[in-house]
């Protein structure tokens, strides 16, 4: 027996709706409504109170304050302040798994949000990185570090590591890369941090699939989030303010 299709059962029923009443659309309009903080101008009393502890319990999860960002950061290609700092934190945070990677890669999709210059909180690194992504490590040959270099132009850029230096052309193609200096040797073996995400071949990038001598913890410790507050928390011991610029990591030709 064939099925009906759930949009015309939905059609069916207003229709059927409609004959047992005596209403009829008169019209459609559509308003934007701001929501800016004239709103707090004449707070409603009632709702503050009854928001008042939901809003002291959040406030003591996302409030502390991780440490301190030197300007505004935004993620966009071919690349960013922010996805160069994120791509970076990777490769800090490699330390702590006895791994020393050569590239950290961090995806642009996986950016959600904005840090804006002054305090970090908690809350504000969880809104840059909400998914459950953990750091992970793989090795690829030189030929397929080309391939994914190839496969980031053409994307347009993604969160590459201090030393990646990529020319890309506006309709993103790869014209050349080089990492730290020096030329990719097709048959070398690099070392690559970046999340399990990508590991899987998520966001076009599935030159990470032909990877070999794959770390991947899967520990929720290992969530970014966590490896972003404990870089801020770091440099805020020693009294450092977080920085990260555009330096010419991907460039369009």
């Amino acid at each position: 027996m064939r099925k009906k299709p759930i949009l015309g059962s939905i059609f069916a029923t207003l229709a059927i709706l409609s004959c047992q009443s005596h209403y009829q659309l008169a019209g459609v309009e559509r308003t934007r409504v701001i929501i800016d903080s004239q709103y707090d101008t004449n707070p409603d009393e009632a709702a503050a109170k009854f928001l008042a502890p939901f809003k002291r319990v959040n406030d003591s999860i996302m409030g502390p304050v991780m440490g301190t960002v030197a300007h505004n950061m935004h993620a966009q290609r071919p690349e960013s302040d922010l996805s160069n700092l994120l791509a970076d934190i990777l490769v800090w945070a490699a330390k702590d798994y006895n791994e020393n990677p050569v590239l950290g890669v961090y995806n642009m999709g996986g950016i959600r949000a904005d840090l804006t210059k002054g305090e970090v909180t908690y809350g504000d690194i969880l809104d840059v990185a909400p998914f459950e992504n953990k750091i992970c490590f793989v090795t690829l040959s030189g030929e397929q570090l080309m391939e994914l270099f190839t496969q980031i132009a053409a994307t347009g850029g993604e969160g590459v590591s201090q030393g990646a230096e990529l020319v890309i052309t506006g309709d993103n193609k790869l014209v050349s890369a080089r990492l730290n200096g020096q030329e990719i040797d097709p048959q070398a073996n690099y070392r690559v941090t970046t999340i399990n995400y990508l590991l899987e071949g998520n966001d076009k990038m599935k030159a990470f699939l032909k990877g070999k001598d794959r770390v991947a913890p899967d520990d929720v410790s290992n969530n970014t989030r966590f490896l972003i507050m404990n870089f801020f928390k770091e440099k805020h011991v020693k009294g450092e303010i977080v920085d990260a610029k555009v330096e010419g990591r991907i460039k369009v030709q």
